[in-house]
């Protein structure tokens, strides 16, 4: 029997079958329950790849759910439990998403914060800048200025909110500002930073980025992208350790994580807390529960940053958040860390596979919401990013390995062309934290 060279998504598209893709699952599989071991993957998905040659062959094209039962099936016979009942959890959550696809509908309203959505909205109402249209209009009266005085104003005042929350409770030792991917964490949580030494609170900022594990320890797709957005991508067990040693009074010595070499030294950077300074943590993963494990729920408040506009924009549908973030972060990757924008597109859907799973479910944990989004950087992300996005949108077209690219250039597309550019950004300040997308930000962040 001749081996098989495609597979059948669940979308009814066909797609090459690549065994890389097939070890790639499994060894995230294995990360998630702890292991780091890169050969077995290989060797169970050939054990994979002989038994779907042997039951499909080349006259029948298998579906993904098809393989899936074999890797399962390969994995308990090899003696992987834990690793197969990781799997099965993925493979569920993954069904769970394409029946919301299917159906165009939320199945988990308790991961959103409503309270704080309707006060946004109810701001964009107030502000003319809840459609499109009304932002166009006050930018052709040459309104944007105060759109960018506004905008800034609301952000700041949620900023000052948490830290004046933070002052009055005496038993909080720990701050994260916690988020998913450029939704505005780092510029936040220094100035989060400002505001709490003004009331007199002494902090030392962990980083969390140094706890990285070695690039070549995370799991790797056929195009040859490492999955680094879970938060598996980070030593959770030294970072809780370490949290707990400094709290207990202890000096901990942290690791140092090279992002050029994607290598982490151990035991570089002396640190101590003093008893009356509190820890400040930036992480994408920052409400993920293994990073604070055992520590009083007490002793930690949380801060969750998310790009909430209320604007309606195509089809009188509502801007999606995730758009204004993968703008931003194009911007910011190619001006600070080297990524072209399109990498930034097709590394799109592990960013999304992330949040979607370790991230949004623990929004309402948060002690307090910020809105990091601003109505007015849309109007200066379409000089930037529109041509891209339709020269992206004509590329994928026709790509089913790269569905995801494309509907998501082709609803940006559509988005950007409604919007009136703006080329002059002198009104924006310096320490408006769009700027650290976009540059220029008096603080040194990158």
């Amino acid at each position: 029997m001749s081996p098989i060279t495609h597979v059948i998504k669940r979308d009814g598209s066909k797609v090459p079958y690549t065994k890389t893709r097939i070890a790639n699952a499994i060894y995230r599989a294995a990360v998630s329950v702890g292991g780091r071991d890169k050969n077995t993957p290989d060797d169970l998905a050939d054990q994979v790849t002989d038994l779907l040659n042997q039951t499909f062959g080349s006259e029948r094209d298998p579906a993904v759910e098809d393989i899936q039962d074999i890797v399962e099936k390969v994995l308990i016979e090899n003696g992987h439990a834990k690793v197969a009942k990781a799997y099965i959890l993925y493979r569920a959550e993954q069904q769970m998403r394409h029946r919301v696809k299917l159906h165009d509908r939320a199945t988990h309203t308790g991961n959103i914060p409503y309270q704080k959505i309707w006060e946004t909205y109810v701001w964009a109402v107030d502000h003319h800048v809840n459609t499109i249209h009304q932002l166009n209009e006050r930018i052709s009266k040459g309104e944007f200025p105060d759109i960018v005085r506004e905008s800034d104003r609301a952000y700041e005042e949620d900023i000052h909110t948490a830290g004046e929350i933070i002052a009055e409770r005496r038993d909080v030792r720990i701050v994260i500002v916690a988020g998913p991917s450029s939704s505005g964490k780092t510029t936040t949580t220094t100035k989060l930073a400002e505001y709490l030494q003004t009331k007199g609170l002494g902090l030392v900022e962990l980083n969390v980025d140094n706890y990285f594990y070695d690039l070549d320890l995370h799991p790797k797709d056929e195009f040859g992208d490492h999955d680094f957005e879970t938060p598996h991508a980070l030593d959770l067990e030294l970072i809780n350790e370490h949290i707990r040693r400094m709290l207990d009074g202890e000096e901990i010595l942290t690791p140092y994580y090279d992002f050029k070499s994607g290598k982490r030294y151990l035991d570089r950077t002396p640190m101590r807390v003093a008893k009356n300074e509190i820890i400040l943590i930036d992480s994408l993963h920052g409400l993920y529960g293994a990073m604070t494990a055992g520590i009083a729920p007490e002793a930690i408040f949380k801060v969750y940053i998310e790009t909430l506009l209320q604007m309606k924009g195509p089809n009188n549908k509502f801007i999606r958040w995730t758009d204004l973030r993968l703008m931003r972060r194009m911007v910011r990757d190619s001006m600070h860390r080297g990524y072209a924008p399109e990498q930034t597109l097709t590394h799109w859907h592990y960013v999304r596979s992330a949040e979607l799973q370790h991230i949004i479910p623990a929004v309402n944990s948060a002690d307090y919401v910020v809105n990091g989004a601003v109505p007015y950087e849309l109007p200066i992300m379409r000089p930037r990013l529109l041509e891209y996005f339709r020269e992206w949108e004509k590329k994928y077209a026709d790509d089913p390995r790269r569905a995801d690219a494309y509907v998501r250039a082709k609803r940006v597309r559509e988005l950007l062309e409604m919007v009136t550019p703006v080329e002059d950004e002198s009104s924006i300040p310096a320490t408006s934290h769009i700027r650290e997308f976009i540059g220029g930000l008096a603080y040194d962040v990158h």
